[in-house]
């Protein structure tokens, strides 16, 4: 059996996704833990000298992405980085997929140059319901064009389109246990889901990870559903949608909460 890779330099970029919002954790920088800081902890226990850096930063489009955090990215000499970069851009009115699949293969293009292993993600399966529904074809272009630019510079996939296939049979990816109460951001328990699907296709062997508990799914009464679909319309959809009216971003006033390589402690 062939050994498995210890990586010593790992550096993630993205938007909220990877910054880690929906994990809430006040004693992180940010408040947020994510996915990314589960790997992270998994993969320093494998080395004494690991260090870990997150650039990402909710919000964030493909282009600020690309032109924000690649460059950083690089000359930290990672030798290992994920990248999420689109989901952003696919929620969008309008939005030329192609054009920014580009924008994407010159960037990983550029990654992979440095001899770094690279993770690249698909963008989940919104299925046939919920606010993601209407755009699910967005989100099908968008994974063929991942798994091209994967496939042309060596890339390894983290294919969230089937994730929901790793699941315990009577778990959906769209099951609200898995998701933070703004409906838009993966809870902890997805984002454990994300970690060990990231370790899993890194080969990294006996993780250790494992699915954190659920609660049983409330029998909830019609009218008092309605209710809580008012209030997050209120709460979340609404300032959401004035953001995207007004042009601004839930990162406008955020840094990255990880610059530099550090230790994980």
């Amino acid at each position: 059996m062939p050994s498995e890779t210890v990586f010593h330099r790992y550096v993630a970029l993205g938007d909220s996704f990877t910054e880690g919002v929906g994990d809430h954790d006040p004693t992180r920088a940010n408040g947020v833990r994510g996915w990314a800081d589960r790997v992270a902890e998994v993969l320093a226990a494998r080395t004494d000298d690991f260090r870990y850096a997150n650039l990402a930063i909710r919000g964030r489009k493909l282009r600020g992405i690309v032109e924000e955090q690649v460059q950083p990215a690089i000359d930290l000499e990672p030798d290992l980085v994920t990248v999420y970069a689109g989901a952003n851009d696919i929620v969008r009115p309008k939005v030329d997929l192609d054009a920014l699949a580009v924008v994407y293969d010159e960037a990983v293009g550029r990654l992979a140059a440095t001899g770094a292993r690279v993770v690249l993600f698909t963008a989940f399966d919104p299925g046939s319901g919920g606010i993601y529904a209407p755009i699910r074809g967005r989100f099908a272009l968008y994974n063929e064009h991942v798994r091209e630019i994967a496939e042309r510079h060596g890339a390894t996939i983290a294919d969230s389109w089937r994730m929901a296939r790793q699941l315990p049979a009577d778990l959906a990816s769209s099951d609200a246990r898995l998701w933070d109460e703004d409906r838009m951001h993966l809870g902890p328990a997805g984002h454990q889901f994300v970690a060990m699907m990231v370790l899993d296709a890194l080969g990294v062997l006996e993780h250790g990870l494992e699915p954190l508990p659920l609660s049983e799914i409330p029998d909830v009464p019609r009218l008092a559903k309605v209710r809580a679909d008012l209030d997050w319309t209120r709460r979340y959809l609404g300032p959401w949608v004035h953001r995207r009216l007004t042009g601004r971003s839930s990162g406008d006033t955020v840094a990255p909460r990880r610059p530099g390589l550090a230790p994980v402690e």
